[in-house]
């Protein structure tokens, strides 16, 4: 073992649908620690805005949750949180905690019937609490509704062609029969109110690439529901963007956490960042990782898409103004990684590599990242 004892950071996302990133983290810490004692090991997990993004800045820099009763997808009362920064007036807020299609059963999920109204509670919360900067970071909704469900939260009125007000929570369906929208009840906070999309989305709202056509699928389509799903988001969005005087379904995130990105741009006239980036300037992760000699980042699945806007690419980005090598850990990996590797990427290990059975890759997953710790550690600073 060499003399100097190693800073290593770890710095993963979530491994979605099996672990959290701190969790992650913490296993990465126990292999690392089991192959070199000495080791100074400093766990930053990170998320790009989707699932795991208020778990991450809070590990990373403290705050509180703040429960909240609001409807899930398909209307359910259910109880979520909102977080406020330690030491600060910055309220987090995630549409997963909401509007996620984790809060629903696999029978529940139809993105015809989902609603986004219960992210617009939070938001609502949030500003009755007398915050006034919030930051909304998107992923994992079931949802296509393009926001109205959010919006309708915050005091839109939504009308059908005969004038009555569509009072049930507004979904995708619901889009197809709207004929008028009255922004003027919108909470009155939000004219004083700063809001930022945090996303590593970058698609628009409508189109091949679009929240239906690239999303809507995973959110519980069928094949079937497509053209109805994008259709009535596109005629919505005719109506709502002549009623506000803004064009926003081609601005780059439009099309995150199915529309809510839109609505976002639309409703609240919001910034839009990289989730990726906020997150590492809310960690402050520039500071924590100097004098680094290895920062160890991941997440559930490296693909071609892993190196444009991912977590992984802004932990490269990071520590290649500081010349800090970097090694990922991960489920799985596919496709071409040529990129990550032009970005800095030094090698990539995967749990499936590691059993025979990809199941027991899930079931294993905290015991398999520990070895993988252990054998970066070893094969990087061992003697």
């Amino acid at each position: 073992m060499n003399n100097k004892s190693p800073k290593i950071i770890l710095s993963p996302d979530s491994f979605k649908g099996c672990l959290t990133a701190t969790r992650v983290a913490e296993a990465l810490k126990v292999g690392i620690l089991r192959g070199c004692p000495s080791a100074e090991v400093i766990c930053v997990p990170l998320s790009d805005g989707g699932e795991g993004f208020i778990e991450s800045v809070l590990t990373a820099i403290g705050g509180r949750k703040v429960g909240c009763n609001v409807l899930n997808p398909r209307g359910k009362e259910i109880v979520a949180d909102y977080a406020v920064i330690s030491g600060n007036s910055t309220v987090l807020i995630e549409t997963a905690a909401a509007s996620g299609l984790s809060l629903i059963e696999n029978n529940e999920r139809n993105p015809l019937k989902a609603t986004s109204c219960g992210t617009g509670q939070l938001i609502r919360a949030a500003l009755d609490a007398g915050y006034r900067k919030i930051v909304i970071g998107l992923g994992g909704s079931a949802t296509v509704d393009g926001g109205a469900g959010f919006a309708q939260a915050l005091g839109v009125k939504f009308f059908d062609a005969s004038g009555k007000p569509i009072t049930q929570p507004m979904n995708n369906e619901l889009l197809n029969i709207c004929d008028n929208i009255d922004p003027g009840e919108l909470h009155p906070a939000i004219k004083d109110a700063m809001f930022i999309m945090a996303s590593d989305v970058t698609n628009p709202l409508l189109g091949t690439t679009g929240a239906v056509n690239i999303f809507a699928v995973q959110k519980g389509a069928t094949p079937e529901m497509l053209p109805a799903l994008e259709n009535n988001l596109s005629q919505f969005y005719d109506l709502a963007e002549k009623k506000l005087g803004r064009i926003v379904r081609n601005i780059p995130g439009a099309g995150a956490a199915g529309g809510i990105g839109a609505g976002l741009l639309l409703f609240l006239n919001a910034a839009v960042r990289s989730g990726i980036e906020m997150m590492l300037e809310l960690t402050d992760f520039g500071q924590k990782i100097n004098d680094a000699d290895l920062i160890v980042t991941g997440e559930g699945r490296i693909d071609e898409q892993t190196a444009f806007g991912k977590t992984i690419a802004g932990v490269l980005k990071c520590a290649g103004e500081k010349r800090i090598p970097v090694v990922a850990v991960a489920g799985k990996k596919d496709g071409r990684l040529e990129e990550l590797t032009r970005c800095g990427l030094r090698e990539i290990f995967t749990l499936t590599e590691r059993v025979s059975n990809p199941k027991d890759a899930f079931t294993r997953a905290p015991e398999l990242i520990a070895q993988i710790g252990e054998e970066i550690v070893m094969k990087r600073f061992g003697g």
